[in-house]
């Protein structure tokens, strides 16, 4: 699961996105520092010091990390495309489809569901830190961008969305 997420963000996701400005290299290499210790963490405790995982758990946390990856990934795909090349600087739509009825980051709220899932089927102290450390880094960036919809488009509270979890936050 952890491997198939980052196998498509760093060999997939990257060669589809539309031409922009240069990632800076101090970013890179955050990522780079961050992805190795947790990749590291993850992988020893899985390996070392996991218990055994309730059929049940794991079951529940595979299914729901396969459709977070999904959900995520088609979070991506609306917003990819969600400016034509004919449309002028500066202009900013609402993104539409899949999560993105329900929630603002519709994107973050999918990342979220990956990890959860991860972290029900692993059930180590790592996983649950990944989940929950993904959830604290992501759910407020996504109540800003909820905040910045409503102010930039004056009915997009009659959409009824949410931040990152629809119906409560």
């Amino acid at each position: 699961m952890f491997m198939g997420h980052y196998i498509n963000r760093t060999l997939v996701f990257p060669f589809r996105l539309k031409a922009s400005s240069p990632m800076p290299l101090h970013l890179m290499l955050c990522a780079l520092f961050f992805c190795t210790i947790n990749g590291w963490l993850q992988t020893f405790s899985i390996c070392r010091i996991k218990s055994p995982t309730p059929a049940i758990l794991f079951t529940l946390g595979a299914f729901l990390f396969l459709l977070g990856f999904f959900l995520n990934m088609q979070a991506d795909e609306i917003l990819r495309n969600l400016r034509k090349p004919s449309d002028k600087p500066g202009t900013y739509k609402i993104p539409r489809g899949g999560l993105f009825e329900y929630v603002s980051g519709g994107n973050y709220a999918g990342e979220c569901l990956e990890w959860l899932g991860f972290a029900l089927a692993n059930n180590t102290p790592a996983a649950w830190g990944f989940f929950f450390f993904t959830f604290a880094n992501v759910g407020p960036r996504a109540n800003d961008t909820h905040k910045w919809y409503l102010q930039k488009f004056k009915d997009y509270e009659k959409l009824g969305r949410s931040a990152i979890i629809p119906g409560v936050y």
